[in-house]
């Protein structure tokens, strides 16, 4: 164990000290102008840059008793690594606002950074972290924003799904959901608050939903995939597949008809659960799906609901709200 001399807080250091100990652990840069400057410089080859940012709070995102700090920086590129692989993009470059405590260790710093380096490295290679802001705050925040390059392709917008698509899905559907499940049924105390997961109580297949909730793995290569072989619409599962599709369908002014058995061995999560960032697609139908989508439904003329499951409206909540349905009270 690191003993504290040796691991100081955030407070007793400046942000230069942060900054190196950061740096030391993303490794080199594939900008123009990396990290050290008052901006990074991103080439654009074709003059277009997707963009997109994504804010995790101590809270309503994650538990500091349940994720580590690697697992943090980890999901924190994930979500939005996945956003620009949902445009058809691919990832380039990862910029880093990181508000904390001053009572924050150095080695938690430390380790969001290998979680973010460690999340590039598997999900999107070439993309690496190319600068940031460090500030205090009484609430551990973490924002990133994530850049990626079309490559000459067209953008994948929501909008394009129309009657007689194919609707298909990359990723698995459900864990996430159940990984939460997970963590709130069996590691909170009496009064509701987490406390730190015993992973020795968990079989094979429930570590691996609880890995799927706390360092998700989305198909982001698959989204230039996805976008060479047709796709019509596409957008990243992040707060449930009814949910998520019932945007997609009012964005295209469709309804999506979904098949639960289709879903795989737990359909209900596949429809409600939230955080699975898997890609959801249309395609022509008349163009074989590409390789690591399945099909999950069809598109339809808009009727009365935009979504429906095996042919009726979806009555039960479609997915995650963080203003409906987050709690301050559960910690």
């Amino acid at each position: 164990m690191v003993e504290e001399r040796e691991d100081p807080t955030v407070g007793e250091l400046s942000e230069g000290r942060i900054l190196r100990g950061i740096l030391e652990r993303l490794g080199e840069s594939n900008a123009l102008v990396g990290p050290g400057d008052d901006a990074a410089v991103i080439a654009a080859a074709d003059g277009r840059v997707v963009a997109t940012v994504d804010t995790l709070v101590h809270g309503p995102d994650f538990r500091l008793a349940w994720s580590s700090a690697f697992d943090l920086g980890y999901k924190a590129a994930a979500v939005n690594l996945a956003d620009i692989a949902a445009m058809g993009a691919t990832p380039t470059a990862l910029l880093v606002a990181l508000a904390m405590p001053d009572a924050t260790r150095l080695s938690f710093v430390t380790g969001l950074a290998d979680g973010l380096r460690a999340a590039c490295r598997d999900l999107a290679p070439g993309c690496r972290v190319e600068g940031g802001d460090l500030t205090v705050s009484d609430t551990l925040t973490l924002a990133v924003t994530a850049l990626g390059a079309l490559a000459g392709r067209r953008p994948v917008l929501r909008s394009g799904a129309a009657p007689g698509d194919v609707v298909a899905v990359a990723g698995e559907l459900g864990r996430a959901a159940r990984g939460l499940r997970i963590l709130f049924d069996r590691f909170t105390d009496a009064a509701g608050r987490p406390i730190p997961v015993d992973e020795s109580l968990l079989a094979a297949e429930e570590l691996a939903d609880l890995n799927a909730q706390l360092r998700p793995s989305p198909p982001v290569w698959l989204g230039p995939d996805a976008a060479d072989a047709g796709a019509t619409a596409m957008m990243d599962v992040s707060d449930g597949l009814v949910l998520d599709a019932s945007r997609m369908a009012a964005a295209s002014g469709v309804t999506i008809a979904l098949e639960s058995p289709l879903l795989g061995r737990d359909p209900a999560s596949a429809l409600a659960g939230g955080e699975d960032h898997a890609l959801l697609a249309a395609f022509p139908p008349d163009r074989p799906l590409p390789h690591g989508f399945v099909r999950v439904g069809l598109v339809r003329a808009r009727g009365d609901e935009p979504v429906l499951v095996d042919g009726r409206a979806y009555e039960g909540r479609g997915g995650w709200d963080p203003y409906r349905d987050w709690d301050s009270g559960t910690g």
